[in-house]
């Protein structure tokens, strides 16, 4: 089953891709949001062009636990989206994904210019990686 990461933000989205057998896991893109329906055309076409079947978005909570702002955001991203597309959407804790995404990048040498565009991309690999790791079952659905 190939499955769909995103890391929703309100100026970048990130995405990973996973392989069919839901094994590997790797950067995508990282969309820059114009519009609203611009981002979701942008989605759509990356959902077709890759045969996804499962898309999972991560959920920013804080470091409690808590509900944010953003986690809300993201909730209803994943609402607007679900009306788009026929396929299961799974949610998961995102807590410190950008940060460990970042630490990974600076540790591979990546040049601090184009840690931007990659940091997106790489905590929706962290937010897909777990997914995997503990398993539909595990996580909160549509």
């Amino acid at each position: 089953m190939r499955y769909l990461g995103i890391d929703f933000g309100l100026k970048r989205v990130g995405l990973a891709l996973s392989d069919s057998q839901a094994t590997v896991v790797t950067p995508l893109a990282t969309v820059q949001r114009s519009t609203r329906q611009a981002l979701f055309e942008e989605l759509l076409a990356y959902i077709e062009t890759y045969a996804i079947e499962a898309v999972v978005i991560g959920l920013p909570y804080d470091l409690e636990g808590t509900a944010t702002l953003t986690t809300r955001q993201a909730r209803n991203f994943g609402t607007s989206l679900a009306r788009r597309i026929a396929l299961p959407i799974y949610y998961v804790d995102e807590v410190l994904t950008s940060e460990s995404a970042g630490e990974a990048l600076r540790e591979a040498g990546v040049p601090r210019h184009k840690r931007k565009d990659l940091l997106d991309q790489h905590a929706a690999v962290a937010i897909l990686e777990s997914f995997l790791a503990s398993g539909p079952a595990n996580t909160a659905g549509e």
